[in-house]
C-alpha cells in the first residue's frame, strides 16, 4: 500500500516533508523491482544536490538503482543502519529504510512532487 501521507517522484523516492527537511527514501515498488538489497551508498552530510542530482546508490543482487535529489538542499543526515544493514530498505521502505535527508532549499519544489494517488497511476501504469 502507498502510504498517502508522503509525496512522490517519477523515479519511485518517496519525500516526508518534516518543516524545511524533507526524508528520502525508495518506494516499496522501486526496493521490489530491485530485489534483496546488499549496499546502499549513501551521500555526504554537507553535500548540497539540486533536484535531480544523483544523491544515492542502492545495489542488489541483480541491479543497481539510483537514488535521486527529488528536492535542491543540502544533505543534513544519513541512515547511519544502512550500511551494517541494506537489507533495511527491503524490510521497512517507508519507515527503517530511508536514505538520507535533505534541508530543503526550494520550497516551491515540492509542488512538483506527486501525492500518492498520483504515484500509484504512475505504478499501475508502467506495469
Amino acid at each position: 500500500m502507498i502510504p498517502q501521507e508522503l509525496r512522490y517522484t517519477k523515479d519511485h523516492e518517496w519525500v516526508r516533508l518534516e518543516g524545511d527537511k524533507a526524508r528520502v527514501g525508495i518506494t516499496e515498488h522501486a526496493q521490489k523491482q530491485l530485489g534483496d538489497i546488499v549496499f546502499v551508498e549513501l551521500p555526504p552530510v554537507g553535500v548540497v544536490g539540486r533536484r535531480g542530482d544523483r544523491l544515492a546508490t542502492v545495489e542488489s543482487v541483480k541491479a543497481v538503482g539510483e537514488v535521486f535529489a527529488p528536492l535542491s538542499g543540502e544533505v543534513v543526515e544519513v541512515n547511519a543502519a544502512l550500511p551494517g544493514s541494506p537489507d533495511l530498505v527491503n524490510k521497512d521502505p517507508y519507515g527503517e529504510g530511508w536514505l538520507f535527508a535533505i534541508r530543503v532549499a526550494a520550497p516551491m519544489e515540492t509542488g512538483e512532487l506527486l501525492d500518492a494517488a498520483s504515484y500509484e497511476a504512475l505504478v499501475k501504469g508502467s506495469g
